[in-house]
Protein backbone atom coordinates (compact mmCIF):
# COMPACT_ATOMS: atom_id res chain seq x y z
CA UNK A 1 0.00 0.00 0.00
CA UNK A 2 2.73 2.39 0.68
CA UNK A 3 4.38 1.88 -2.74
CA UNK A 4 1.35 2.44 -4.27
CA UNK A 5 0.36 5.61 -2.49
CA UNK A 6 4.52 7.25 -2.98
CA UNK A 7 3.46 6.27 -6.44
CA UNK A 8 0.62 7.88 -6.40
CA UNK A 9 1.84 11.19 -4.89
CA UNK A 10 4.53 11.28 -7.34
CA UNK A 11 2.43 11.37 -10.20
CA UNK A 12 0.51 13.78 -8.95
CA UNK A 13 3.65 16.02 -8.15
CA UNK A 14 5.31 15.58 -11.59
CA UNK A 15 1.90 16.78 -13.16
CA UNK A 16 0.84 19.51 -10.89
CA UNK A 17 -0.55 22.50 -13.13
CA UNK A 18 0.24 25.24 -10.85
CA UNK A 19 2.66 26.49 -7.94
CA UNK A 20 -0.43 26.30 -5.45
CA UNK A 21 -1.16 22.41 -6.67
CA UNK A 22 2.77 21.77 -6.19
CA UNK A 23 2.81 23.84 -2.41
CA UNK A 24 -0.08 21.69 -1.47
CA UNK A 25 1.06 18.36 -2.60
CA UNK A 26 4.36 18.81 -0.95
CA UNK A 27 2.82 19.81 2.47
CA UNK A 28 1.02 15.97 1.50
CA UNK A 29 3.98 14.41 1.16
CA UNK A 30 6.30 15.99 3.49
CA UNK A 31 5.95 13.69 6.28
CA UNK A 32 6.92 10.18 4.51
CA UNK A 33 9.04 12.03 1.65
CA UNK A 34 12.52 10.67 3.69
CA UNK A 35 11.01 7.55 3.42
CA UNK A 36 9.75 6.95 0.09
CA UNK A 37 13.22 8.13 -1.61
CA UNK A 38 15.19 5.82 0.46
CA UNK A 39 13.15 2.88 -1.25
CA UNK A 40 13.48 4.91 -4.84
CA UNK A 41 17.61 4.56 -4.00
CA UNK A 42 17.19 8.67 -4.75
CA UNK A 43 21.24 9.26 -4.54
CA UNK A 44 20.85 13.07 -6.41
CA UNK A 45 21.38 14.72 -2.52
CA UNK A 46 24.51 12.87 -1.93
CA UNK A 47 25.55 13.36 -5.54
CA UNK A 48 24.90 16.95 -5.38
CA UNK A 49 26.61 17.55 -2.41
CA UNK A 50 29.67 16.00 -3.37
CA UNK A 51 29.82 18.20 -6.82
CA UNK A 52 29.72 21.27 -4.46
CA UNK A 53 32.79 19.91 -2.17
CA UNK A 54 35.19 19.08 -5.49
CA UNK A 55 34.13 21.46 -7.64
CA UNK A 56 34.87 24.76 -5.58
CA UNK A 57 38.96 25.12 -5.74
CA UNK A 58 38.80 28.83 -6.09
CA UNK A 59 41.54 31.23 -5.00
CA UNK A 60 39.73 32.44 -2.08
CA UNK A 61 39.17 29.20 -0.95
CA UNK A 62 42.41 27.78 -1.34
CA UNK A 63 42.62 24.79 1.80
CA UNK A 64 40.31 22.02 0.45
CA UNK A 65 40.08 20.87 4.28
CA UNK A 66 38.32 24.03 5.34
CA UNK A 67 36.55 24.44 2.06
CA UNK A 68 33.29 23.59 2.88
CA UNK A 69 33.09 24.65 6.30
CA UNK A 70 33.69 28.33 5.00
CA UNK A 71 31.11 28.14 2.03
CA UNK A 72 27.63 29.91 2.07
CA UNK A 73 24.96 27.24 0.58
CA UNK A 74 21.71 28.20 -0.40
CA UNK A 75 19.94 25.36 -0.83
CA UNK A 76 16.78 25.77 -3.65
CA UNK A 77 14.07 23.62 -3.39
CA UNK A 78 15.38 21.93 -0.29
CA UNK A 79 12.66 20.29 0.63
CA UNK A 80 12.70 18.40 3.70
CA UNK A 81 16.49 18.51 3.62
CA UNK A 82 18.33 15.68 2.18
CA UNK A 83 20.59 18.08 0.40
CA UNK A 84 21.72 20.19 3.57
CA UNK A 85 22.04 16.73 5.27
CA UNK A 86 24.65 15.69 3.04
CA UNK A 87 26.35 18.59 2.86
CA UNK A 88 26.35 18.71 6.74
CA UNK A 89 28.46 15.26 6.28
CA UNK A 90 30.96 17.12 4.24
CA UNK A 91 31.70 19.60 6.74
CA UNK A 92 29.65 22.25 5.58
CA UNK A 93 28.19 24.85 8.27
CA UNK A 94 26.57 27.57 6.45
CA UNK A 95 23.66 26.21 4.71
CA UNK A 96 20.20 28.33 4.44
CA UNK A 97 17.50 26.68 2.47
CA UNK A 98 14.08 28.15 0.09
CA UNK A 99 11.15 26.18 -0.51
CA UNK A 100 7.64 27.03 -1.36
CA UNK A 101 6.45 24.32 1.22
CA UNK A 102 6.03 25.13 5.01
CA UNK A 103 5.65 21.30 5.45
CA UNK A 104 8.72 20.61 3.58
CA UNK A 105 10.52 23.16 5.80
CA UNK A 106 9.24 21.66 8.37
CA UNK A 107 10.53 18.54 8.57
CA UNK A 108 13.85 20.23 7.43
CA UNK A 109 14.36 22.41 10.25
CA UNK A 110 14.63 19.35 12.22
CA UNK A 111 17.34 17.88 10.44
CA UNK A 112 19.64 20.90 11.84
CA UNK A 113 21.63 20.96 8.98
CA UNK A 114 20.24 24.31 8.13
CA UNK A 115 21.02 28.44 9.57
CA UNK A 116 17.99 29.65 7.85
CA UNK A 117 15.09 27.97 6.05
CA UNK A 118 12.47 30.44 4.34
CA UNK A 119 9.43 30.31 2.06
CA UNK A 120 9.83 31.14 -1.75
CA UNK A 121 8.65 30.72 -5.08
CA UNK A 122 11.63 29.11 -7.40
CA UNK A 123 9.77 30.40 -10.19
CA UNK A 124 10.04 33.72 -9.45
CA UNK A 125 13.36 36.49 -8.19
CA UNK A 126 14.54 34.89 -5.22
CA UNK A 127 14.88 36.82 -2.05
CA UNK A 128 18.61 37.00 -1.74
CA UNK A 129 21.01 40.14 -2.82
CA UNK A 130 23.80 39.59 -6.01
CA UNK A 131 26.57 37.48 -5.05
CA UNK A 132 25.34 36.56 -1.32
CA UNK A 133 26.19 32.35 -2.22
CA UNK A 134 29.19 30.54 -2.98
CA UNK A 135 27.09 27.65 -3.95
CA UNK A 136 23.75 27.26 -4.42
CA UNK A 137 22.02 23.97 -4.98
CA UNK A 138 18.87 22.51 -6.31
CA UNK A 139 17.71 18.85 -6.77
CA UNK A 140 15.14 17.77 -8.05
CA UNK A 141 13.64 20.52 -9.11
CA UNK A 142 14.08 20.63 -12.66
CA UNK A 143 11.75 18.11 -13.60
CA UNK A 144 7.94 17.42 -14.80
CA UNK A 145 5.60 19.62 -13.48
CA UNK A 146 8.08 21.86 -12.46
CA UNK A 147 10.72 23.86 -13.36
CA UNK A 148 11.79 24.54 -16.71
CA UNK A 149 15.49 26.47 -17.85
CA UNK A 150 14.44 29.79 -17.02
CA UNK A 151 15.21 29.72 -13.48
CA UNK A 152 19.24 29.47 -14.08
CA UNK A 153 19.64 32.18 -14.86
CA UNK A 154 18.43 33.65 -12.00
CA UNK A 155 20.35 31.48 -9.66
CA UNK A 156 23.60 32.49 -11.15
CA UNK A 157 22.73 35.85 -10.18
CA UNK A 158 22.88 34.80 -6.44
CA UNK A 159 26.12 33.49 -6.45
CA UNK A 160 29.56 34.76 -6.09
CA UNK A 161 31.85 35.40 -9.25
CA UNK A 162 33.51 31.42 -9.24
CA UNK A 163 31.12 30.24 -7.21
CA UNK A 164 28.43 27.79 -8.64
CA UNK A 165 24.67 26.49 -9.07
CA UNK A 166 25.13 22.49 -8.93
CA UNK A 167 21.48 21.05 -10.30
CA UNK A 168 20.35 17.96 -10.91
CA UNK A 169 17.83 18.21 -13.99
CA UNK A 170 15.89 14.71 -15.39
CA UNK A 171 17.55 13.94 -19.03
CA UNK A 172 13.85 13.66 -20.23
CA UNK A 173 13.20 17.13 -19.06
CA UNK A 174 16.71 18.21 -20.29
CA UNK A 175 15.58 17.21 -23.71
CA UNK A 176 11.78 18.83 -23.63
CA UNK A 177 12.63 22.06 -22.60
CA UNK A 178 15.75 22.81 -24.79
CA UNK A 179 18.37 23.39 -21.56
CA UNK A 180 20.92 23.06 -23.56
CA UNK A 181 19.86 25.95 -24.96
CA UNK A 182 19.85 28.08 -21.70
CA UNK A 183 23.15 26.59 -21.05
CA UNK A 184 24.75 27.47 -23.71
CA UNK A 185 23.29 30.92 -23.99
CA UNK A 186 24.41 31.81 -20.60
CA UNK A 187 27.80 30.43 -21.68
CA UNK A 188 27.80 32.32 -24.84
CA UNK A 189 27.41 35.85 -22.74
CA UNK A 190 30.19 34.98 -20.22
CA UNK A 191 28.41 34.34 -17.56
CA UNK A 192 29.23 30.76 -16.68
CA UNK A 193 31.82 27.96 -17.39
CA UNK A 194 29.94 24.43 -17.46
CA UNK A 195 32.02 22.33 -14.87
CA UNK A 196 30.31 19.10 -15.42
CA UNK A 197 27.54 18.18 -17.79
CA UNK A 198 27.10 14.26 -17.18
CA UNK A 199 24.04 11.79 -16.93
CA UNK A 200 23.94 9.86 -14.00
CA UNK A 201 21.38 6.88 -12.80
CA UNK A 202 19.87 9.19 -9.48
CA UNK A 203 16.74 7.35 -9.16
CA UNK A 204 15.23 3.75 -9.04
CA UNK A 205 13.68 2.73 -12.43
CA UNK A 206 13.38 6.93 -13.17
CA UNK A 207 16.08 6.86 -16.07
CA UNK A 208 18.86 9.33 -15.68
CA UNK A 209 19.52 12.58 -14.71
CA UNK A 210 21.93 15.27 -15.44
CA UNK A 211 24.53 16.65 -12.79
CA UNK A 212 24.82 20.04 -14.09
CA UNK A 213 28.12 22.30 -12.69
CA UNK A 214 28.27 25.98 -13.51
CA UNK A 215 30.59 28.49 -12.55
CA UNK A 216 29.52 32.04 -12.29
CA UNK A 217 31.91 33.97 -14.29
Amino acid sequence: MADITTSILLERVLGAQSTEESCKLYNEWATSYDLDMAEHEFTAPRLVAEAVARSLKTDHLPDQNETLQRLKIVDAGCGTGLVGVELAKLGAKEVDGLDISEGMLDVARKTGAYNDLRLADLTKRLPRNDGTYDALTCCGMFTHGHLGPEPLAEFVRVVKMGGLVVATVLESHWQEKEFQKEVERLRGDGKVAVLEDDVHAYRKDAGGGRILVLQKQ
